[in-house]
């Protein structure tokens, strides 16, 4: 039986996942949450040091969410002694064009903003996660985004992750030594069925779900990775 593997996207953390049944794996990806943060942000580079937090003598189903899923199929390559039997790559961003590619590495270039109240953090920790409308400002995922110093607020969340680039998404499924799907719900604006299926031939749509399918609808995604963990 293979361990579950739940990997967030950008601007999240791992506790995004507590509406998923247990027992799983839900690391935060370096430079969010608890993560220590990398000198500067790649693919390999983050694939690296979640490999370090994963069990290297069980078969691994990998569930990743749009940055998740890029470092899923990384880490499915084989170069990072960790065996991975299944990824599912949910809203992966696929399409990237110059002004994305610009704005984005502004972004990576901007300082840490400092907010004089909680809720004032929380809000721009929901914009940049996207899950403005479904989580709780006050619940565990916004608190674990978020970091206090001297009565100031600031996103847990290092800027420079936000420079880690476009990914070679055909490149890295050519490479997968796993069963790859690639997922995406209905209402995302990040991809297109159309684009997804240009690149591979498993893509599953979720029915009447945006980007953060997985908070949405948990449920929605069980017969996709298709294994109980264990």
């Amino acid at each position: 039986m293979s361990s579950l593997v739940l990997l967030h996207g950008l601007g999240a953390n791992g506790r995004v996942w507590d509406g998923w049944p247990q027992p799983r794996l839900a690391p935060d990806l370096p430079g969010h949450g608890s993560a220590e943060s990398l000198p500067r942000y790649t693919f390999e580079a983050m694939a690296a040091a979640v490999a370090g937090t994963l069990p290297v003598r069980r078969e691994l189903v990998i569930v990743g969410h749009s940055l998740g899923g890029v470092i899923a199929l990384e880490l499915a390559s084989g170069r990072y002694g960790v065996q991975v039997d299944r990824v599912v790559a949910l809203g992966v961003k696929v399409s990237w064009s110059d002004d994305d590619l610009g704005r984005a590495g502004a972004l990576a270039q901007k300082p840490v903003a400092w907010f004089d109240s909680r809720d004032e953090a929380a809000a721009r920790f929901l914009k940049v996660s996207g899950l403005q409308g479904l989580v709780d400002p006050a619940g565990p995922v916004v608190g674990h985004g978020l970091r206090e110093v001297d009565g100031r607020w600031r996103l847990a969340m290092d800027p420079g992750t936000f420079g880690v680039g476009a990914p070679r998404m055909a490149e890295l499924i050519a490479g997968s030594q796993a069963d790859v799907v690639l997922a995406r719900g209905e209402l995302d604006p990040m991809s297109t069925d159309a684009e997804l299926a240009a690149l591979h031939d498993q893509v599953v749509t979720l029915p009447g779900l945006g980007h953060n399918a997985q908070v949405e609808d948990p449920s929605a995604l069980d017969h996709v990775h298709g294994q109980a963990a264990s």
